[in-house]
């Protein structure tokens, strides 16, 4: 019996440190990988651009943006939809009243942007004005191949991104 109670020792010892040990890999790609479709990230990683962006044209280019902000003890990552007109940068959010990052972004507009393998620093700015607004729509809508002129959906927000010097 006390073989048997032995090897059932080491066997849930063998699996409890199987499954610790997978907790921690996940949590490492989690941290470090992330943010994946929509599931959130930690930081984003990237060659740090310092100087300031006047031209935002370039993130057109790119399908889909990555916001950081500081949401708590940790920093919150996610991706979203970003888009420039003339030259401006701006970022849309469907439903976003609530939502960790918009309401992070509220609290404190410092953030960090990755576009492509570029991060950089910005600060954040809730667009209230309506015309600003049908900008960054049409230039939502043009850059995801849609008809510019369609109207803006209700609870759509938009936040100007601007360098941070």
């Amino acid at each position: 019996m006390r073989e048997l109670d032995r090897f059932a020792s080491g066997l849930i010892g063998s699996v409890l440190g199987v499954v610790v040990l997978l907790a921690a890999v996940a949590a490492g790609i989690w941290l470090f990988y992330c943010p994946c479709e929509r599931t959130p990230g930690v930081w984003l990683h990237g060659t740090e651009i310092a100087e300031p962006v006047g031209d935002w044209t370039f993130a057109n280019d790119v399908p889909l943006c990555q916001i950081q902000v500081r949401a708590g003890v940790l920093p919150h990552a996610i991706n979203l939809n970003c888009m420039s007109a003339e030259g401006r940068l701006y970022l849309s959010c469907a439903q976003c009243e609530g939502k960790t990052w918009s309401t992070a972004a509220l609290a404190n507009p410092a953030a960090r942007l990755r576009l492509g393998a570029s991060v950089y620093p910005v600060t954040l700015t809730r667009i209230d004005d309506a015309a600003e607004l049908d900008e960054a729509w049409r230039a939502r809508e043009q850059k995801l191949g849609r008809d510019p002129d369609r109207p803006r959906e209700a609870g759509w927000w938009s936040f100007r991104a601007e360098s941070r010097r």
